[in-house]
């Protein structure tokens, strides 16, 4: 039997912060499952490693028998978090809040348990669609302008003289209701959402429940080093991506980060993890060894050993054996792009519109992967190499930006 130390030295390897502490270890102790709290908001859904770190954290209690309650916020979405915005956030439509939350619910299965017993689906508009005006403002009531104004987003906007709208500062205390609601034990999140989980703690505590536990996840730098993976950053491996496209992908990591990257995103040993760093500390070819290790580590945890071991033969036999034609085009771009502006410099002959047409196509991949996205933004190294087209292949160059 695993023991509650144990649980918590398990997930220690992908943890930064835990509040309360105990009373994780003493709800452990107790032998009930756990309800774990898993709240996302329905807005693009595009998920990457760096989110499946928690969803792995939430599968290893899955296994021990524990509920994750994946929770839609189909009602706060129309709410808006202004998490990490320095401007008030679009209100998206009803179709486009169900078109997202399915994608959603397809991405997360491809980590998380679907068995009923371990995975329970709800929406927090089943208490927000059915609360009066007065329970509403009742339950603000339990929370003070100058905790709210406490948080450090708000007192930036306010030093830049920028607005923030009254369903901004609402948007916490909704999300910390949803922990009184759904009665949660845990919950596993991201840095950026710990004033609105603690938010929960302290409603939770008001409502005469124990607060939750809230346990902040690791964030590592993304491919190029730079800030965590984003897709409007183009330094990003997919979870929705098929093995081939995550391995290649990996292969563009600054050799800085394989060591960080295996503990945090593979399951090997630490010994391991750390021979992997000393390996890409070596530089050359025992540095790129390194990586192809580092990726097929991550890409079998994600699809399978099998595919792994095929993802990397295939890696090695279209790119590091130079299965590209001699005598490649040098092609000078920005460190930065998106995959229509590297197309237009490579093809200047196409019209933007087939330019797209050809990226829809599946006719571009950056050494070897496959973008289908024209808008989005690409971090490309010098020595990558472009295809765009059918027997076009170019040799990038980087300058600048």
């Amino acid at each position: 039997m695993t023991t509650p130390d144990q649980v918590l030295d398990r997930l220690s390897r992908t943890t930064e912060q835990i509040f309360g502490r105990e009373d994780l270890l003493e709800r452990l102790s107790l032998g009930r499952p756990l309800r774990i709290k898993f709240g996302v908001d329905c807005t693009a859904p595009d998920l990457h490693l760096g989110h499946a770190v928690n969803l792995w954290m939430m599968r290893y209690l899955q296994d021990l028998g524990h509920v994750v309650v994946f929770l839609l916020g189909d009602t706060t979405t129309r709410v808006g978090d202004p998490t990490g915005r320095s401007s008030t956030r679009p209100v998206l439509t009803t179709d486009q809040i169900e078109r997202n939350a399915q994608a959603f619910l397809d991405q997360v299965s491809l980590v998380l348990r679907q068995e009923p017993d371990v995975l329970e689906i709800r929406r927090n508009s089943e208490w927000y669609d059915s609360m009066s005006i007065s329970d509403l403002i009742g339950e603000l009531s339990l929370v003070t302008h100058s905790q709210l104004m406490a948080r450090d987003m708000f007192q930036k906007r306010l030093e830049e003289r920028r607005e923030i709208a009254m369903h901004e500062l609402v948007y916490p205390v909704l999300q910390g209701f949803d922990s009184v609601a759904l009665q949660s034990d845990l919950t596993i999140v991201g840095s950026d959402q710990l004033f609105n989980e603690n938010m929960g703690r302290e409603l939770q505590v008001k409502h005469g429940q124990r607060p939750q536990t809230v346990i902040t996840s690791t964030i590592t730098p993304g491919l190029d080093g730079g800030p965590k993976q984003s897709k409007s950053l183009g330094n990003y491996v997919g979870l929705a991506q098929v093995a081939d496209d995550k391995f290649g992908r990996l292969m563009t990591l600054n050799d800085d980060l394989i060591g960080v990257w295996a503990k945090v995103y593979t399951e090997l040993p630490l010994a391991a993890v750390r021979e992997l760093a000393q390996r890409s500390d070596l530089g050359g070819v025992d540095a790129r060894n390194a990586k192809l290790d580092l990726a097929e580590a991550i890409v079998a945890r994600h699809h399978s050993v099998s595919e792994a071991e095929r993802a990397r033969r295939t890696f090695l036999e279209v790119f590091s054996e130079r299965a590209f034609p001699d005598g490649m085009p040098q092609l000078d771009v920005l460190h930065h792009a998106t995959v229509l502006q590297l197309v237009e410099a490579a093809r200047p002959e196409l019209t933007r519109s087939a330019a797209r047409r050809l990226i829809a196509d599946g006719g571009v991949r950056i050494n070897g992967v496959k973008w289908l996205d024209g808008e989005e933004l690409v971090s490309v190294g010098a020595e990558d190499v472009l295809q765009a087209g059918r027997r076009r292949w170019f040799r990038l160059a980087v300058h600048g930006g």
